[in-house]
Order: structure tokens, then sequence, then C-alpha cells
């Protein structure tokens, strides 16, 4: 069996200290422009300081036109790199392995940072305009870029974010994306862009720097056999160091109830995986599921609410195997503890009923 505090080696760049990383959270701390503010770097590198093997950011756009809510991190020009560069070497100085998430927002975006979103297809009620086949290709060259930006900052690797509904995971769509050229239609059409920017991350960045990829394998459109078929195409690749499983809850039965009697988790650690290190996110909150993901066949877990509401999550796992997360909700007072900044409080109070009382 597994043990969480084992190091975890990848491919390229440095090993993780251990099992456990720092999921990518949204948490609208940073500055309007997309640099890095106070706050933000507080929350990153106290959860660095806790013992995280591997510390990401939350996701950060690559350009104008991927911009998608006010307080996001930005990794879209060189305005971003000094904040970028501080941030990469202070958690460098904690001694884990640093990441930032690389995401466009496409028709997800809020509307008021360009005149309109650029989506795979017209959507007018989002005011979302197809994007031409030379949009979809600078969209990947852009990518690229961003990768290259967050490189010279000193990050050790980025995530491509292809999850959660943004504009990868819109061209996976399977019931509204009938574009007619090489993005759209067939599987391996809706696929392509995927492929094509983690080719061009790879190409474009250094044999030390780690690449991950995003997933959500149900929903947004994505019947689960076309996310286990990607999923399954993209760890035989050999272009990743590793692939994020995003699940909502790891140990769930799937939406389509033609695929129950099988857990989320159990649909991809059986997949041939090469060198590619597989994780999976989705409440996980204690030491003993920590355990049940790693003795089920993962190489690592991502922790979103546990490490909110524990800067130290991954040293209590370690040093505790009967360790499980404070119940929520938890006061204010508990998150400004945890270095929760106001604009993330603000968030967690506003947008979920079941973090923050009082």
């Amino acid at each position: 069996m597994t043990s969480p505090a084992s190091p975890l080696h990848l491919t390229h760049g440095p090993s993780w200290p251990n099992r456990m990383a720092l999921a990518p959270l949204t948490n609208l701390q940073s500055n309007a422009d997309g640099t890095l503010s106070d706050d933000e770097y507080a929350w990153l590198t106290r959860r660095a300081q806790g013992g995280f093997g591997m510390v990401m950011t939350c996701a950060a756009w690559i350009s104008e036109e991927g911009h998608t809510f006010d307080g996001q991190l930005g990794v879209g020009s060189s305005a971003h790199l000094a904040g970028l560069a501080r941030l990469a070497s202070g958690l460098r100085a904690t001694g884990t392995v640093s990441s930032i998430q690389l995401q466009h927002g496409g028709r997800r975006g809020d509307g008021h940072f360009t005149p309109r979103r650029a989506a795979p297809w017209t959507d007018p009620s989002k005011n979302a305009v197809a994007m031409t086949t030379a949009e979809v290709e600078s969209v990947v060259a852009d990518f690229a870029a961003a990768a290259v930006l967050a490189e010279s900052a000193g990050f050790d690797g980025a995530e491509i974010h292809g999850a959660h509904g943004y504009l990868l995971c819109q061209f996976l769509d399977a019931r509204s994306n009938d574009r007619t050229d090489k993005y759209g239609g067939s599987a391996d059409n809706r696929f392509r862009i995927v492929h094509e920017v983690v080719d061009a991350v790879r190409a474009a960045t250094g044999p030390n720097f780690q690449l991950g990829l995003r997933l959500s394998p149900e929903r947004y459109g994505i019947p689960l056999s076309d996310g286990r078929e990607l999923a399954a195409q993209m760890l035989a690749s050999g272009r990743l160091d590793y692939l994020d499983m995003s699940l909502w809850d790891a140990f769930k039965q799937p939406h389509e109830p033609e695929h129950h009697g099988r857990r989320m988790i159990d649909h991809f650690v059986d997949l041939p995986r090469g060198e590619t290190r597989l994780g999976v996110a989705g409440k996980i909150l204690s030491a003993a599921q920590v355990h049940e993901c790693l003795d089920s066949g993962v190489d690592f877990v991502l922790i979103g609410t546990g490490g909110i509401l524990h800067h130290d999550f991954a040293s209590r796992v370690v040093a505790d195997p009967g360790f499980a997360s404070v119940p929520q909700p938890v006061t204010a007072a508990h998150m400004r503890a945890e270095s929760i900044g106001p604009a993330f409080l603000e968030y967690l109070s506003t947008n979920w009923d079941d973090f923050v009382r009082g």
C-alpha cells in the first residue's frame, strides 16, 4: 500500500515530497488586472508551509479574451511576471513543488472583460460567438505562451484546465459542439484541442517543466464513456507528467445510471498509464479517505475543501491516520486564522452554504 508520505517521482522536474497536492481553488483574491495580491500570496504559501507536496494556483487566465471573473489571477502578459516570480520563489522556499493552472473561460466568462465571449459554438444567450478555426489555433498558442511565462517566473510546472465547463471542456461537449471543422463533431475532433494544447505546451517549455491536465469526465455534455476514453488517451500518450481527474466526489456513483456499480474513482484506476501519474479530487476530507484513494490505485490526491479548512491538512494526514477535517460550517474567525483573506471569505460565505457561519 502506498503511503501518503512517500515521494512522488515524475518524468520531468522535481519529485513531490508526498502524495498530497493542493487543488486549484477559485479564491478571487487577485488584483483587478490579474496581478498577485498579498492575500493570495499568503493563502498559497501558508498551504506550502502546511506540508502539501505540490501547491497549485487557482485557474489563471491566459489572455484577456479568456479572463473569466473578477479577482482572477493572470498569466497572460509581462505585467504578471513580477508577482508570479514572487509566488514561485515563496513556494520553493518551503520545499513544495509549484504549479500554475492555465485557463480560458470561453462562454463561461462574466462577459464584461471583452465585447463577446469566444466559444466553440454561437450562443446569443451568453453573447458567445463561435470561434473560427484560426481563432482556435490562436488559443492553443496562447496556452503555450502562458506556460512559457510561468516557467520564466520560476514555477516548476503548469496544469492545463480542461474541466468544469471552461473553454477546453466546452469543446468536449457532445450535445452542443457540432462544429464542422476539425474541432467538432466526432469524439476525435472534439478531443483535438486538448491534445494540441498539451503538445504545444510541452514543445514550448523545457525538459524540467512538469505538465498536468485536469479533466471533468462526466456532465458538461461529456458522456462518461468519452471522459474515460480521453483520460485513457492522455495517460497513454507519455506527454503528461500527471492527469488530474476532478470527480466532485471520488467515491460516488457516476451520474449516468448505466455506469452504476463502480465508484467514480474505479472507472480510471484500471487504465494503462505508463509513467504518467494519476490523481483524483473530490470530497477527500480525512486521512482515511486519502488512504482509500491511494489504496484504490491512484498515485496522488488533490485536496480542495480540506486545504481551505486546514492549511496543514497534509502534515496532519502524515502525522495522524485518524485525522479528519473539522466539521462544516466553521466560523469566519477560523477561516481568517487559516489565512483566508476578506475576498476569499466573502466568496465562500456568499456562494457556498456549508463553509462559514456567523
